[in-house]
């Protein structure tokens, strides 16, 4: 991700936010300018819940250039328990052991590093749920 869109995605990548669209109550994560539901353009923020479930994965066996020493690693869409879908990294299990449904919490967690010596970006990934 280049520095300036880096940037712009602080709030929602730290602070886990999203909007809420003030007429209908659709949220959406990242945050959009119109509601796709109702046509709305007033929002509220809201701060997303960090649990969830995968409802769906796949495990990338071939990176991209800046992930090749983390493969093989899943990618999943997890909905979070207020409704909202989001694509994001499994991390700290073996990639074998994820299912659909499985529950998962958001953490704050280094996603990628830019160049040698570039910018560290953090961001969320998943984690399984210990029951």
């Amino acid at each position: 991700m280049a520095v300036p869109s880096y940037w712009r995605a602080i709030p929602q990548r730290y602070r886990y936010e999203a909007n809420e669209c003030v007429s209908c109550g659709k949220k959406f994560f990242p945050p959009r300018l119109i509601c796709d539901q109702c046509q709305s353009r007033e929002f509220k923020k809201i701060k997303l819940g960090r649990e969830g479930k995968v409802l769906t994965y796949t495990i990338i066996r071939v990176a991209p250039s800046q992930f090749v020493d983390q493969a093989p690693y899943p990618i999943a869409i997890v909905e979070l328990n207020d409704g909202v879908k989001v694509l994001m990294q499994i991390a700290d299990c073996d990639p074998e052991t994820i299912e659909i449904g499985m529950p998962v919490r958001m953490e704050f967690r280094k996603v990628s590093t830019e160049g040698d010596a570039g910018i560290i970006n953090y961001g969320y990934k998943a984690v399984p749920v210990k029951r």
